[in-house]
């Protein structure tokens, strides 16, 4: 097989999530123990930094990748989902893992994974912990698929865990109350291992707090330990903050969301100069790390300007937490608004458009992915809330219609989905 052939392999033959939802979630972590053994256990040959929650755990992860990068060190990154192409999920110092190397990776062990009909995810994860292995990085940094307990990823024994965050997301796997989803995450906290729990609420502090005392894991709650002093948005574009204890840093990432994911990280760097990479954490790679991360790193999609005159914006966040800081943020932008909008149908529509900005013109659209609410249903919904707008059957035409009706002054925002944003960047692409 070439590499198309072996991708629609993987995408076609296995349970995807991403394309299917629900019915591709695979509960259990039998089949991930079944492969891990057949690999030798790559994970136990290098350290690893383990990374869920709700919200922000994807610029976590890649934050963190940049800075430990910028140290010198040889970096495995493995995140989801990718937005243009597989490769993004699994990348080391930044550089996407090869076709090659899928190609073969699959071709060769197609015939001990298939009777364990394993799930695109759990391919995915023995085939990233594998290739650091062969690749011989330093330290990988690992985020959750979902949930926690059960997510495949969950083998690894980590120099440190970290929970961004609890919000009501995938409650059908995870349970429909914060503190039900905060046992689920929890589960990655593992024996004599220190955990930081980014931002914690009533319902979430107590089953943190026992989990880590059951486990004998050292805790620290960011929020109860607050580094990052201040913030606010450069005129370059950059997210500066004044910090307690690592002097004035600027973001790259922007949104007024990574303020409470800075907050985050610099605790878990509180936690990791503790440890044998600690020399490596030096303030010269932590800043760099943070300014630069976009470019060492290869992420998309995070309050990410795509043009100007119209400013053009686009952000995965994805679910009600999320849009509680992006509305915020809307606020302060130039002109006037106009929102491109779609959602995953296994989503709380209902919640995340009762945070979208009231004055603002809407452009309802729909991915080009089956898991999709169609645009009209996307108009339905806005309607029960006062949202009104046009329809759009691809985000191509909102986004050609938006540009149209906006003036130089305005500010054109594309979101509320990951295949939105990646439909909106293959369509520039192509453009290009």
């Amino acid at each position: 097989m070439d590499y198309q052939a072996t991708i629609d392999y993987l995408f076609n033959s296995t349970p995807l999530f991403q394309h299917l939802g629900a019915s591709a979630y695979k509960p259990g972590l039998q089949t991930t123990y079944a492969l891990d053994a057949h690999f030798g256990y790559p994970h136990k040959k290098y350290k690893t930094i383990h990374v869920a929650g709700t919200n922000g755990k994807g610029s976590c992860c890649h934050t963190l990748a940049a800075i430990l990068q910028s140290a010198g060190l040889k970096v495995g990154l493995y995140t989801s989902p990718h937005l243009l192409d597989f490769r993004e999920r699994i990348r080391i110092n930044g550089e996407m893992i090869s076709e090659q190397f899928v190609v073969d990776f699959v071709e060769k062990e197609r015939p001990f994974f298939e009777p364990f009909h394993p799930s695109f995810f759990e391919i995915t994860t023995a085939l990233a912990l594998h290739y650091f292995a062969i690749e011989q990085v330093d330290i990988a940094v690992v985020e959750v698929g979902l949930g926690g307990r059960l997510d495949c990823t969950n083998v690894i024994t980590p120099l440190l865990s970290i929970i961004t965050n609890i919000s009501k997301d995938h409650t059908e796997f995870l349970g429909d109350t914060l503190s039900a989803i905060a046992g689920e995450k929890a589960g990655i906290i593992k024996s004599h291992i220190p955990v930081v729990i980014g931002e914690t609420q009533p319902e979430t502090y107590k089953v943190f707090a026992e989990k880590a005392a059951e486990m004998d894991a050292p805790i620290t709650f960011a929020d109860e330990q607050p580094e990052v002093l201040s913030s606010f948005l450069s005129p370059d574009g950059l997210r500066v903050y004044q910090t307690r204890n690592y002097a004035e840093l600027k973001g790259g990432l922007a949104g007024e969301c990574q303020v409470k994911n800075a907050n985050t990280i610099l605790n878990a760097l509180n936690i990791l100069k503790q440890t044998e990479i600690g020399r490596w954490l030096t303030e010269r790679a932590i800043a760099n790390g943070f300014r630069h991360v976009c470019k060492l790193t290869g992420l998309m999609g995070r309050w990410q300007v795509l043009r100007e005159q119209p400013k053009v914006v686009c952000d995965t966040g994805h679910n009600a937490g999320g849009w509680k800081y992006l509305n915020h943020q809307l606020r302060g932008v130039s002109g006037r608004l106009h929102i491109i909008f779609g959602m995953a149908n296994d989503k709380a529509a209902d919640a995340v458009i009762a945070e979208l900005p009231e004055n603002a013109c809407f452009y309802w659209t729909r991915a080009n992915t089956a898991r999709s609410f169609s645009e009209d249903e996307i108009q339905t919904f806005a309607r029960r809330h006062n949202r009104d707008g046009k329809v759009f059957h691809c985000v191509s035409d909102a986004y050609e219609a938006a540009l149209e009706a906006a003036s130089l002054e305005d500010t054109i925002f594309v979101g509320g989905s990951n295949f939105v944003i990646a439909d909106l960047l293959s369509f520039l692409q192509k453009e290009d």
